[in-house]
């Protein structure tokens, strides 16, 4: 099965994160899928719902959301081309969250039986998965520490600093920074402020010279100034091989 499945990134992110034999690689690629083209917003699961299939994205961007009965949204989790959208799905009944795309994107939709399948099939595989529902908890948990205990400013610039170090993990970062297609009021909701709050909050990143802004383009002149901002590093993220 050759790399140019649509799975291939798919692939690439789990042997990132233990090695896999060309067997497994190539178990990986041959999973069956329906691959299909969304608009911005569509929902890929729904609180509530039975999830019934795994979505990998392959192109733009998604993110994981829940609402308060008031329909209030807090954005709990935002996904990059080549990560599973629901790995943590695999072995529950009803979906507790949602999952839209933030852009226009393409999804490869892996029926969740084949996935569970091949993981109860490959131990290799199977490790590898886990390690990425381990690193979305780890992710999870460094969420809520810069929601609460963070002010504004460091708030902004650690996910500005995520973003950038997850895209590069997936060679999908440019050496001039990178695209972060969210609006004011998406960044707001993914980081507890309003979005006059995040609008002024940029313009002083701006100001002080450590982001570069050319409409949702983002370069990152003063990396190691912005990360002392956002208090960041980069080791929840987990990045590279787990030998444990």
């Amino acid at each position: 099965m050759p790399e140019t499945s649509p799975l291939a990134l798919l692939a690439r992110k789990l042997s990132g994160h233990v090695a896999l034999s060309s067997d497994d690689f190539a178990a990986v690629l041959a999973l069956p899928c329906q691959i299909r083209t969304l608009d911005p917003s569509t929902y890929l699961l729904r609180e509530g719902d039975p999830p019934l299939q795994c979505a990998v994205l392959l192109s733009g961007f998604a993110y994981r959301q829940k609402l308060t009965g008031e329909g209030a949204r807090q954005i709990v989790s935002l996904h990059v081309a080549g990560e599973a959208l629901d790995l943590q799905s695999l072995y529950l009944d009803v979906a507790d969250h949602n999952i839209q795309t933030l852009t226009r994107a393409e999804v490869a939709l892996v029926p969740r039986a084949a996935l569970r399948e091949l993981i109860q099939q490959r131990p290799a595989v199977a490790h590898a998965a886990m390690i990425s529902v381990l690193v979305e908890s780890s992710i999870s948990r460094e969420w809520t520490l810069n929601i609460g205990r963070r002010d504004a400013q460091a708030r902004l610039a650690h996910l500005l600093c995520e973003v950038a170090m997850r895209l590069d993990a997936q060679g999908l970062a440019g050496p001039d920074g990178y695209d972060l297609p969210m609006t004011q009021e998406q960044l707001g909701d993914a980081l507890g402020l309003t979005a006059v709050h995040v609008n002024r909050t940029l313009k002083t990143l701006e100001s002080a010279g450590l982001i570069v802004r050319n409409r949702r383009h983002v370069r990152i002149p003063a990396w190691n100034l912005l990360r002392d901002v956002g208090d960041f590093t980069g080791r929840y993220l987990h990045i590279g091989p787990q030998h444990a």
